[in-house]
């Protein structure tokens, strides 16, 4: 197949060669000129990219001490040692990375100035607005400066619930400049998943906004603000961003409140307070939804490095690009996003809904900014695909060099469509990793030919291998997924967690001084890489274990089915029902046909022992508030877990879709 070729057929097989890069494009990439710059500095000259990777994971040290000289970072005072072990002697927990060393994540992303456009704000309304990397240094600048006059300096917390807005992204590389430690969520989460996540950090000032609109609709958040405000007691400030309002009334708010207006200080001197390369720059969250979620510490230089490292050499992002990931402020793609202003490239933030007023909204914003690089999430393009929308047809994307995939495993048939439906000559990069790694483990390789349903590479400086039952390492089979040597952007620590033994067992309690994520994965002969769901909601019928991604990519090919939930409640070796949850497309609704139908497809195409128990039709899949669908709670619902110990109602996008979970585990149990 030649370069920029669709793949055409119905059946999309997995593994099915869909593009290959031209010499000219795989030449041109920052990986190929990160190749050259090694072989002139360091005499290191490699085959391939499986030999580059192979390099970047047995020489660990070196190769990140190559990042840290190939993209420049300036430090305040030099590192003694690039990788210390961690206090226990262990080589991956606890790990140290380039002790001694101080610096500051926000100067690096404010390392431009000028005139060319930094960030590009988009409203679903198709409001637009432009700042140059003037204009981003100034507002930082300012918002530094107000965090300055109320005594906010390093290791304090500043939190924000905000939209995708460029004001957030000024405040938090502000929090970042003087050293203080960002979180943030967007409006759109429940009061008490918001308080349960900033209660954790003991913030000092609260950014917010007086509301938001979603799919057309103005949502006042005032009142759930000042629910806010009164269960965080270490809270002394609140700046609250005009949105809904020119002028709101804070006044519900009650008092230590002001408008960013009010709050900023113009003029403000914009400095950098140097760091040590683990300290906290922002925390992140897990789902949580089992309890109050795990309060993830990252720090500066794992940011500045790994994100440096997957923007450039594995997504091929830099200057003269335009960097889109459609994100909430809630999500790590929203650090990521921000992360692509390090190398240069503006970045488009997007507040609103991505479906409104229909599914073309973010390809509409792709053609108008002009995106190079188009992130979306799995369900996203599946969303697209089953809209049956055309937009390689319909608008003028000859900009866009790549598309970005994450949040859930993309089956073969996404590819398929992409290269279709949007366009032939393009690298569609799948990537894998999440909120406790900061990055991702496994995704594009520009240089690299892509095919369906497999994510290109393993990523440098990631030693990501596929562990079998008796914890050894294999190939071309389904394993557990586990890094073996240490990565930068591994977790400080956990918040609330003195002596690291919720860390420990979150990561490292299975194989000793192996970090075990959590998901199954194949690693191909060629070093590609299929992720097969979460290993905790396999399906395991009679000794045959599978992923749910599989199941899905067979029951959702069926055109009336619009989504799928399956559980098995097989538990301690007892084996349990299998259940399949539909959510119909109008117009059709689940009968003995279907029925028949979807265990005809499975048993074909997966195997006779996974057709399902029972086949039920719902009214929707219950998700995260990231939009992950909720197997694991709702397998501990089904067996008898009351609701309240299997799921915080407050972790999920959409709390009335367990109505209906609560009713069958009543009524079976």
């Amino acid at each position: 197949m030649t370069a920029g070729e669709p793949h055409t057929g119905n059946a999309v097989v997995e593994g099915a060669l869909l593009w290959t890069p031209s010499e000219e494009r795989r030449t041109g990439t920052r990986l190929a000129d990160y190749e050259r710059w090694l072989a002139e500095t360091h005499g290191l000259r490699f085959e391939n990219y499986e030999a580059l990777w192979r390099w970047s994971v047995e020489d660990v040290g070196r190769f990140w001490a190559s990042c840290w000289d190939y993209f420049g970072v300036k430090a305040h005072t030099p590192y003694s040692e690039v990788l210390a072990p961690g206090p226990n002697g262990t080589r991956v927990e606890g790990a140290r990375w380039f002790t001694g060393a101080t610096l500051n994540y926000a100067e690096h992303v404010l390392a431009r100035s000028g005139g060319e456009v930094a960030i590009v704000g988009v409203h679903e309304s198709g409001a637009t607005t432009e700042w140059t990397w003037d204009d981003l240094r100034a507002r930082t600048a300012e918002a530094a400066a107000g965090l300055r006059a109320l005594g906010v300096g390093r290791g304090d917390g500043v939190v924000a619930y905000m939209p995708n807005v460029p004001e957030a992204i000024a405040a938090a590389l502000a929090a970042a400049s003087l050293g203080a430690s960002w979180s943030s969520c967007p409006p759109e989460f429940g009061t008490q998943s918001v308080i349960e996540r900033f209660r954790q950090m003991d913030p000092k000032v609260l950014f917010a906004v007086d509301g938001y609109t979603y799919n057309g609709r103005r949502f006042d958040s005032r009142e759930a603000v000042a629910g806010i405000k009164a269960a965080l007691p270490t809270l002394e400030w609140t700046v609250v961003l005009p949105y809904l309002e020119p002028q709101p009334d804070l006044g519900p708010l009650g008092g230590a409140s002001s408008s960013w207006a009010d709050f900023i200080v113009p003029g403000g001197e914009l400095t950098f307070e140097p760091v040590p390369f683990d300290h906290p720059l922002c925390v992140a969250y897990s789902s949580g939804t089992t309890g109050a979620p795990k309060a993830i510490v990252h720090g500066h230089g794992g940011a500045l490095l790994e994100h440096a490292k997957f923007l450039s050499l594995q997504m091929d992002i830099g200057e003269g690009d335009r960097f889109f990931w459609f994100s909430t402020t809630g999500w790590i793609m929203w650090n990521i996003l921000m992360s692509g202003l390090l190398l240069g490239s503006s970045i488009v933030v997007y507040d609103g809904s991505p479906g409104h007023p229909d599914m073309y909204a973010l390809w509409r914003v792709a053609e108008r900014t002009r995106i190079t690089s188009f992130g979306v999430s799995a369900p996203y393009i599946l969303g697209c695909m089953k809209a049956e929308i055309e937009p390689g047809a319909s608008l003028d994307l000859s900009a866009l060099r790549s598309i970005g995939s994450t949040g859930a495993p993309l089956p073969p048939e996404g590819f398929a469509w992409v290269y279709e439906h949007v366009k032939s000559d393009l690298l569609l990069a799948s990537i894998s990793g999440g909120t406790d790694i900061f990055t991702a483990f496994v995704g594009g390789g520009a240089a690299l030919p892509v095919r369906a349903g497999e994510i290109q590479c393993r990523c440098l400086g990631c030693k990501v291998e596929s562990f079998d039952e008796n914890g050894e390492p294999v190939v071309g089979e389904v394993g557990e997924l586990v890094v073996t040597e240490p990565m930068p952007s591994m977790p400080v620590h956990f918040l609330n967690d003195p002596d690291n033994a919720r860390l420990h067992e979150s990561y490292f309690d299975v194989y000793p001084d192996v970090w075990r994520h959590g998901d199954w994965l194949k690693v191909t002969e060629e070093g590609a890489c299929v992720i097969y769901g979460r290993s905790d909601s396999t399906l395991n019928r009679s000794g045959v274990r599978m992923g749910t991604s599989e199941f899905y990519r067979v029951v959702e090919d069926i055109p009336e089915v619009l989504d799928s939930l399956v559980i098995d409640t097989t538990q301690l070796g007892v084996e349990g029902k299998l259940y399949l949850f539909l959510v119909m497309r109008e117009g059709h609704e689940l009968d003995d046909a279907m029925r028949q139908r979807i265990a005809g497809a499975i048993r074909t195409s997966l195997s006779p022992r996974h057709v399902p128990d029972e086949v039920r039709q719902i009214a929707e899949v219950p998700r995260t508030l990231n939009g992950k669908k909720l197997e694991v709670p709702v397998k501990k619902m089904l067996n008898g877990v009351p609701l309240e110990q299997a799921v915080s109602r407050d972790a999920l996008a959409n709390p009335d879709s367990l109505r209906f979970f609560v009713e069958m585990a009543d009524a079976t149990t």
